[in-house]
Protein backbone atom coordinates (compact mmCIF):
# COMPACT_ATOMS: atom_id res chain seq x y z
CA UNK A 1 0.00 0.00 0.00
CA UNK A 2 1.01 3.35 -0.68
CA UNK A 3 2.13 5.76 2.46
CA UNK A 4 0.27 8.56 1.12
CA UNK A 5 -3.22 6.64 0.40
CA UNK A 6 -5.80 8.29 2.98
CA UNK A 7 -7.73 5.22 5.01
CA UNK A 8 -11.59 5.98 6.34
CA UNK A 9 -13.52 3.89 8.36
CA UNK A 10 -16.41 2.57 5.40
CA UNK A 11 -19.72 4.95 6.71
CA UNK A 12 -17.01 7.47 6.77
CA UNK A 13 -16.93 7.43 3.15
CA UNK A 14 -20.72 8.17 2.57
CA UNK A 15 -22.71 10.91 1.84
CA UNK A 16 -26.67 10.70 2.52
CA UNK A 17 -28.37 9.35 -0.21
CA UNK A 18 -32.19 11.28 -0.73
CA UNK A 19 -35.14 8.24 0.29
CA UNK A 20 -37.35 6.97 -2.27
CA UNK A 21 -39.75 4.55 -2.59
CA UNK A 22 -38.66 0.60 -3.01
CA UNK A 23 -40.97 -1.20 -5.19
CA UNK A 24 -41.69 -5.52 -4.00
CA UNK A 25 -40.20 -7.48 -6.27
CA UNK A 26 -43.86 -9.01 -7.07
CA UNK A 27 -44.75 -5.67 -8.60
CA UNK A 28 -42.00 -5.39 -11.44
CA UNK A 29 -43.19 -4.03 -14.64
CA UNK A 30 -41.28 -6.50 -17.43
CA UNK A 31 -41.36 -3.14 -19.30
CA UNK A 32 -41.59 0.73 -18.73
CA UNK A 33 -39.84 4.19 -18.46
CA UNK A 34 -37.60 3.73 -15.24
CA UNK A 35 -35.45 0.62 -15.30
CA UNK A 36 -35.92 -0.55 -10.99
CA UNK A 37 -32.38 -2.02 -9.54
CA UNK A 38 -32.43 -4.86 -6.95
CA UNK A 39 -30.25 -7.07 -5.50
CA UNK A 40 -30.35 -9.95 -8.17
CA UNK A 41 -27.28 -10.01 -10.41
CA UNK A 42 -28.61 -8.49 -13.52
CA UNK A 43 -28.36 -5.04 -13.99
CA UNK A 44 -31.85 -4.38 -14.51
CA UNK A 45 -34.30 -6.18 -12.72
CA UNK A 46 -37.26 -4.45 -13.75
CA UNK A 47 -39.44 -1.68 -14.63
CA UNK A 48 -41.40 1.23 -13.01
CA UNK A 49 -43.29 3.88 -14.43
CA UNK A 50 -44.36 6.03 -11.50
CA UNK A 51 -41.90 9.19 -11.71
CA UNK A 52 -42.68 10.28 -8.14
CA UNK A 53 -40.53 6.99 -7.16
CA UNK A 54 -37.61 7.72 -9.40
CA UNK A 55 -34.53 8.23 -7.56
CA UNK A 56 -32.32 10.96 -9.41
CA UNK A 57 -28.59 10.94 -8.70
CA UNK A 58 -26.23 13.74 -9.52
CA UNK A 59 -23.34 11.43 -9.27
CA UNK A 60 -22.53 7.67 -9.96
CA UNK A 61 -23.73 5.56 -6.93
CA UNK A 62 -22.93 1.68 -5.52
CA UNK A 63 -25.65 -0.50 -5.24
CA UNK A 64 -25.06 -3.58 -2.59
CA UNK A 65 -27.22 -6.77 -2.34
CA UNK A 66 -27.40 -7.13 1.28
CA UNK A 67 -28.57 -10.73 1.05
CA UNK A 68 -26.76 -11.64 -2.46
CA UNK A 69 -23.49 -9.24 -1.73
CA UNK A 70 -24.34 -8.02 -5.80
CA UNK A 71 -22.39 -4.42 -5.98
CA UNK A 72 -23.43 -2.54 -9.07
CA UNK A 73 -22.26 0.70 -10.52
CA UNK A 74 -24.90 2.79 -11.85
CA UNK A 75 -24.18 6.57 -13.25
CA UNK A 76 -28.45 6.58 -14.43
CA UNK A 77 -31.62 7.49 -12.23
CA UNK A 78 -33.48 4.44 -11.37
CA UNK A 79 -36.14 3.24 -8.94
CA UNK A 80 -35.34 0.79 -5.76
CA UNK A 81 -36.21 -2.68 -5.67
CA UNK A 82 -37.06 -3.32 -2.29
CA UNK A 83 -35.54 -6.16 -0.48
CA UNK A 84 -32.02 -5.91 0.61
CA UNK A 85 -31.35 -2.81 -1.67
CA UNK A 86 -28.24 -0.25 -0.45
CA UNK A 87 -27.49 2.71 -2.39
CA UNK A 88 -24.12 4.17 -1.24
CA UNK A 89 -23.22 7.39 -2.26
CA UNK A 90 -19.40 8.06 -2.19
CA UNK A 91 -18.05 11.27 -0.58
CA UNK A 92 -17.06 13.90 -3.22
CA UNK A 93 -13.11 12.57 -3.04
CA UNK A 94 -13.36 9.53 -4.05
CA UNK A 95 -13.73 8.31 -7.20
CA UNK A 96 -17.57 6.35 -7.43
CA UNK A 97 -15.96 3.83 -9.91
CA UNK A 98 -12.85 3.38 -7.76
CA UNK A 99 -14.86 2.97 -4.69
CA UNK A 100 -16.96 0.40 -6.84
CA UNK A 101 -13.56 -1.81 -7.96
CA UNK A 102 -12.78 -1.41 -3.90
CA UNK A 103 -15.45 -3.01 -2.96
CA UNK A 104 -15.45 -5.81 -5.90
CA UNK A 105 -11.64 -6.39 -4.30
CA UNK A 106 -13.11 -7.14 -0.78
CA UNK A 107 -14.29 -11.11 -0.01
CA UNK A 108 -17.27 -10.84 2.51
CA UNK A 109 -18.04 -14.06 4.82
CA UNK A 110 -21.11 -16.15 3.01
CA UNK A 111 -24.06 -15.94 5.54
CA UNK A 112 -26.68 -17.32 3.34
CA UNK A 113 -29.51 -15.06 3.29
CA UNK A 114 -29.14 -13.16 5.87
CA UNK A 115 -27.44 -9.42 5.47
CA UNK A 116 -24.27 -8.40 5.15
CA UNK A 117 -24.35 -5.11 5.32
CA UNK A 118 -23.21 -5.74 9.17
CA UNK A 119 -19.89 -7.15 7.44
CA UNK A 120 -19.13 -4.24 5.05
CA UNK A 121 -19.29 -1.57 7.34
CA UNK A 122 -16.63 -2.86 9.32
CA UNK A 123 -13.76 -2.41 6.77
CA UNK A 124 -11.84 0.55 5.62
CA UNK A 125 -11.40 2.25 2.56
CA UNK A 126 -7.75 3.42 1.32
CA UNK A 127 -7.85 5.72 -1.61
CA UNK A 128 -5.01 8.09 -2.54
CA UNK A 129 -5.28 11.85 -4.83
CA UNK A 130 -8.61 11.91 -7.17
CA UNK A 131 -6.01 12.30 -9.86
CA UNK A 132 -4.17 8.75 -9.05
CA UNK A 133 -7.89 7.28 -8.84
CA UNK A 134 -8.73 8.21 -11.93
CA UNK A 135 -5.98 6.45 -13.29
CA UNK A 136 -6.04 3.83 -11.23
CA UNK A 137 -10.17 3.11 -12.44
CA UNK A 138 -8.96 3.42 -16.19
CA UNK A 139 -6.49 1.00 -16.56
CA UNK A 140 -8.65 -1.52 -14.48
CA UNK A 141 -11.47 -0.26 -16.94
CA UNK A 142 -9.15 -1.25 -19.95
CA UNK A 143 -7.72 -4.46 -18.46
CA UNK A 144 -11.60 -5.30 -17.68
CA UNK A 145 -12.58 -5.12 -21.14
CA UNK A 146 -9.92 -7.33 -22.81
CA UNK A 147 -10.98 -10.15 -19.87
CA UNK A 148 -14.99 -9.41 -20.87
CA UNK A 149 -13.74 -10.03 -24.13
CA UNK A 150 -12.13 -13.10 -23.43
CA UNK A 151 -15.07 -14.41 -20.84
CA UNK A 152 -17.51 -13.85 -24.16
CA UNK A 153 -15.64 -15.31 -26.49
CA UNK A 154 -15.06 -18.54 -23.97
CA UNK A 155 -18.66 -18.40 -23.14
CA UNK A 156 -19.52 -18.54 -27.01
CA UNK A 157 -17.01 -21.76 -27.72
CA UNK A 158 -19.14 -23.48 -24.40
CA UNK A 159 -22.64 -22.59 -26.40
CA UNK A 160 -21.02 -23.85 -29.90
CA UNK A 161 -19.71 -27.05 -27.95
CA UNK A 162 -23.45 -27.58 -26.80
CA UNK A 163 -25.08 -27.57 -29.94
CA UNK A 164 -21.98 -29.33 -31.88
CA UNK A 165 -23.90 -32.63 -29.90
CA UNK A 166 -27.78 -31.22 -30.07
CA UNK A 167 -27.06 -30.54 -33.92
CA UNK A 168 -25.50 -33.94 -34.43
CA UNK A 169 -28.44 -35.85 -32.56
CA UNK A 170 -30.92 -34.27 -34.54
CA UNK A 171 -29.78 -35.12 -37.76
CA UNK A 172 -29.70 -38.73 -36.65
CA UNK A 173 -32.93 -38.83 -35.45
CA UNK A 174 -33.96 -36.34 -38.47
CA UNK A 175 -32.59 -38.73 -40.89
CA UNK A 176 -34.05 -42.02 -40.61
CA UNK A 177 -33.88 -44.36 -43.27
CA UNK A 178 -36.57 -47.23 -44.22
CA UNK A 179 -34.42 -49.53 -41.90
CA UNK A 180 -36.07 -47.59 -38.80
CA UNK A 181 -39.79 -48.98 -37.64
CA UNK A 182 -41.71 -47.27 -35.27
CA UNK A 183 -42.93 -49.11 -31.66
CA UNK A 184 -43.52 -48.54 -28.44
CA UNK A 185 -40.52 -48.85 -25.86
CA UNK A 186 -42.82 -51.73 -24.14
CA UNK A 187 -42.40 -53.77 -27.62
CA UNK A 188 -38.77 -53.34 -26.98
CA UNK A 189 -38.42 -54.15 -22.90
CA UNK A 190 -37.58 -57.00 -21.26
CA UNK A 191 -38.38 -54.60 -17.89
CA UNK A 192 -39.86 -51.07 -18.60
CA UNK A 193 -41.95 -49.44 -15.26
CA UNK A 194 -42.21 -47.02 -12.65
CA UNK A 195 -39.98 -47.25 -9.71
CA UNK A 196 -41.36 -47.92 -5.97
CA UNK A 197 -40.87 -46.29 -2.66
CA UNK A 198 -42.83 -45.57 0.05
CA UNK A 199 -43.30 -42.10 1.12
CA UNK A 200 -41.13 -41.61 4.53
CA UNK A 201 -38.50 -39.03 5.95
CA UNK A 202 -35.58 -38.70 4.11
CA UNK A 203 -33.06 -40.37 6.63
CA UNK A 204 -35.98 -42.69 8.49
CA UNK A 205 -33.78 -45.63 9.42
CA UNK A 206 -36.83 -48.29 8.96
CA UNK A 207 -35.56 -47.93 5.29
CA UNK A 208 -32.56 -46.26 4.78
CA UNK A 209 -28.74 -46.75 5.82
CA UNK A 210 -28.07 -49.62 4.27
CA UNK A 211 -25.91 -51.54 1.05
CA UNK A 212 -28.61 -50.32 -1.69
CA UNK A 213 -28.26 -47.39 -3.88
CA UNK A 214 -31.33 -45.16 -4.04
CA UNK A 215 -31.43 -42.41 -6.38
CA UNK A 216 -33.70 -39.52 -6.79
CA UNK A 217 -35.11 -37.43 -9.84
CA UNK A 218 -31.82 -34.97 -9.13
CA UNK A 219 -29.20 -37.55 -9.39
CA UNK A 220 -30.91 -38.60 -13.25
CA UNK A 221 -30.74 -34.90 -13.63
CA UNK A 222 -27.55 -34.07 -12.72
CA UNK A 223 -25.79 -37.27 -14.78
CA UNK A 224 -24.08 -36.61 -17.99
CA UNK A 225 -25.49 -40.64 -19.77
CA UNK A 226 -24.16 -42.45 -16.98
CA UNK A 227 -25.64 -42.35 -13.00
CA UNK A 228 -22.40 -42.78 -10.46
CA UNK A 229 -23.58 -41.23 -7.72
CA UNK A 230 -26.44 -41.29 -5.59
CA UNK A 231 -28.69 -39.45 -2.69
CA UNK A 232 -29.40 -42.30 -0.45
CA UNK A 233 -29.24 -46.15 0.37
CA UNK A 234 -31.93 -48.40 1.34
CA UNK A 235 -31.66 -51.20 3.95
CA UNK A 236 -33.11 -54.76 3.51
CA UNK A 237 -36.62 -53.58 4.87
CA UNK A 238 -36.65 -50.53 2.18
CA UNK A 239 -35.82 -52.79 -0.73
CA UNK A 240 -38.50 -55.38 0.37
CA UNK A 241 -40.81 -52.34 -0.64
CA UNK A 242 -38.90 -51.53 -3.56
CA UNK A 243 -36.93 -52.64 -6.81
CA UNK A 244 -33.44 -53.41 -7.33
CA UNK A 245 -33.20 -52.74 -10.98
CA UNK A 246 -30.33 -53.91 -13.38
CA UNK A 247 -27.17 -52.06 -13.84
CA UNK A 248 -27.54 -50.09 -17.42
CA UNK A 249 -31.54 -49.53 -16.58
CA UNK A 250 -32.57 -46.36 -18.93
CA UNK A 251 -34.10 -43.76 -15.99
CA UNK A 252 -36.71 -41.27 -17.18
CA UNK A 253 -37.70 -38.43 -14.71
CA UNK A 254 -41.64 -38.14 -15.27
CA UNK A 255 -42.29 -35.98 -12.08
CA UNK A 256 -40.61 -32.73 -10.81
CA UNK A 257 -37.59 -32.33 -13.38
CA UNK A 258 -39.21 -34.18 -16.25
CA UNK A 259 -38.28 -36.10 -19.53
CA UNK A 260 -34.36 -36.26 -17.90
CA UNK A 261 -32.77 -39.43 -18.92
CA UNK A 262 -29.70 -41.19 -17.86
CA UNK A 263 -28.44 -44.27 -17.33
CA UNK A 264 -27.89 -46.44 -14.06
CA UNK A 265 -24.19 -47.20 -13.56
CA UNK A 266 -25.38 -50.08 -10.74
CA UNK A 267 -27.88 -52.12 -9.52
CA UNK A 268 -30.28 -49.53 -7.83
CA UNK A 269 -33.45 -48.68 -6.67
CA UNK A 270 -35.64 -45.26 -7.39
CA UNK A 271 -39.15 -44.04 -6.59
CA UNK A 272 -42.10 -43.78 -8.48
CA UNK A 273 -40.68 -40.11 -10.26
CA UNK A 274 -38.98 -42.08 -12.36
CA UNK A 275 -39.56 -45.17 -14.96
CA UNK A 276 -37.26 -47.72 -15.06
CA UNK A 277 -36.27 -49.43 -19.03
CA UNK A 278 -34.40 -52.25 -19.76
CA UNK A 279 -34.21 -53.57 -23.43
CA UNK A 280 -34.75 -56.71 -24.87
CA UNK A 281 -30.33 -56.68 -25.44
CA UNK A 282 -30.74 -58.78 -28.35
CA UNK A 283 -32.65 -56.13 -30.61
CA UNK A 284 -32.39 -53.11 -28.52
CA UNK A 285 -29.47 -51.07 -27.07
CA UNK A 286 -30.06 -49.53 -23.98
CA UNK A 287 -28.23 -46.61 -24.86
CA UNK A 288 -29.66 -46.58 -27.90
CA UNK A 289 -32.39 -45.47 -26.23
CA UNK A 290 -31.18 -43.19 -23.79
CA UNK A 291 -29.74 -40.93 -26.92
CA UNK A 292 -33.39 -41.40 -28.55
CA UNK A 293 -34.83 -39.99 -25.42
CA UNK A 294 -32.68 -37.10 -25.21
CA UNK A 295 -33.35 -36.24 -28.97
CA UNK A 296 -37.71 -36.47 -28.40
CA UNK A 297 -36.73 -34.65 -24.14
CA UNK A 298 -38.29 -31.26 -25.52
CA UNK A 299 -41.58 -33.19 -26.98
CA UNK A 300 -41.60 -35.12 -23.66
CA UNK A 301 -41.95 -32.14 -21.98
CA UNK A 302 -44.68 -30.21 -23.96
CA UNK A 303 -46.35 -33.79 -23.30
CA UNK A 304 -45.68 -33.51 -19.80
CA UNK A 305 -47.34 -29.78 -18.95
CA UNK A 306 -49.57 -29.22 -16.43
CA UNK A 307 -51.75 -26.94 -14.66
CA UNK A 308 -50.61 -27.73 -11.19
CA UNK A 309 -47.16 -29.51 -11.83
CA UNK A 310 -45.39 -31.05 -14.81
CA UNK A 311 -45.91 -34.64 -14.74
CA UNK A 312 -45.76 -37.84 -17.63
CA UNK A 313 -47.61 -40.75 -17.01
CA UNK A 314 -46.39 -44.26 -17.64
CA UNK A 315 -49.36 -44.77 -19.91
CA UNK A 316 -47.46 -41.62 -21.99
CA UNK A 317 -44.44 -44.09 -22.69
CA UNK A 318 -47.01 -46.93 -23.15
CA UNK A 319 -48.62 -45.43 -26.12
CA UNK A 320 -46.04 -43.17 -28.02
CA UNK A 321 -44.61 -44.70 -31.00
CA UNK A 322 -40.58 -43.87 -30.99
CA UNK A 323 -38.29 -44.69 -34.39
CA UNK A 324 -36.08 -47.75 -33.90
CA UNK A 325 -33.21 -49.00 -36.18
CA UNK A 326 -31.68 -52.75 -36.18
CA UNK A 327 -29.15 -53.56 -33.56
CA UNK A 328 -26.37 -52.96 -35.71
CA UNK A 329 -26.97 -49.35 -36.76
CA UNK A 330 -28.43 -48.56 -33.20
CA UNK A 331 -24.91 -49.97 -31.82
CA UNK A 332 -23.20 -47.49 -34.60
CA UNK A 333 -25.15 -44.60 -33.73
CA UNK A 334 -24.12 -45.09 -30.02
CA UNK A 335 -20.45 -45.45 -30.59
CA UNK A 336 -20.36 -42.18 -33.01
CA UNK A 337 -22.79 -40.55 -30.15
CA UNK A 338 -20.41 -41.65 -27.25
CA UNK A 339 -17.73 -40.37 -28.94
CA UNK A 340 -18.91 -36.68 -29.59
CA UNK A 341 -20.30 -36.56 -26.32
CA UNK A 342 -16.62 -37.36 -24.66
CA UNK A 343 -15.32 -34.81 -26.84
CA UNK A 344 -17.78 -32.17 -26.20
CA UNK A 345 -17.81 -32.89 -22.03
CA UNK A 346 -13.85 -32.49 -22.35
CA UNK A 347 -14.25 -28.83 -24.01
CA UNK A 348 -16.58 -28.01 -21.22
CA UNK A 349 -14.47 -29.04 -18.74
CA UNK A 350 -11.89 -26.80 -20.81
CA UNK A 351 -13.98 -24.03 -21.11
CA UNK A 352 -15.27 -23.88 -17.25
CA UNK A 353 -11.58 -23.87 -16.33
CA UNK A 354 -10.94 -20.68 -18.46
CA UNK A 355 -13.57 -19.42 -16.77
CA UNK A 356 -12.70 -19.93 -13.73
CA UNK A 357 -9.03 -18.62 -13.98
CA UNK A 358 -10.60 -15.74 -15.92
CA UNK A 359 -12.33 -14.83 -12.89
CA UNK A 360 -9.16 -15.63 -10.53
CA UNK A 361 -7.54 -13.33 -12.62
CA UNK A 362 -9.77 -10.59 -12.53
CA UNK A 363 -9.20 -10.71 -8.47
CA UNK A 364 -5.30 -10.90 -8.80
CA UNK A 365 -5.49 -7.61 -10.65
CA UNK A 366 -8.21 -5.91 -7.93
CA UNK A 367 -5.82 -6.85 -4.77
CA UNK A 368 -3.08 -5.63 -6.72
CA UNK A 369 -4.91 -2.36 -7.75
CA UNK A 370 -5.33 -1.46 -3.84
CA UNK A 371 -2.14 -1.90 -2.72
CA UNK A 372 -0.78 0.37 -4.97
CA UNK A 373 0.73 -2.22 -7.07
CA UNK A 374 -1.12 -1.90 -10.30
Amino acid sequence: MNQDWEIKDFEDCLDKVPSSKKIPKKKFLTSGKYPIISQEKTHINGYWDDPADLLSIERPVVIFGDHTKTLKYIDFDFVKGADGVKVFLPIKNINPLFFFYQLKSISLDDLGYARHYRLLKKIQIKFPSMEEQKIITAKLDDIFAAIDTAKLNVRKNLKNSKELFQSTLNEIFSQKGEIWVEKKLGDIALDFGRGKSRHRPRNDPMLYGGAYPFIQTGDVRNSHKMITSYSNTYNKTGLAQSKLWDKGTVCITIAANIAETAVLDFPGCFPDSIIGFVADQKTTSNYFVYYLLQYYKAELKILGKGNAQDNINLGTFEKTLFPIPTLDVQKQIVKKLDKLKKHTLNLKSQYQQELKSIEELKKSILKKAFEGAL
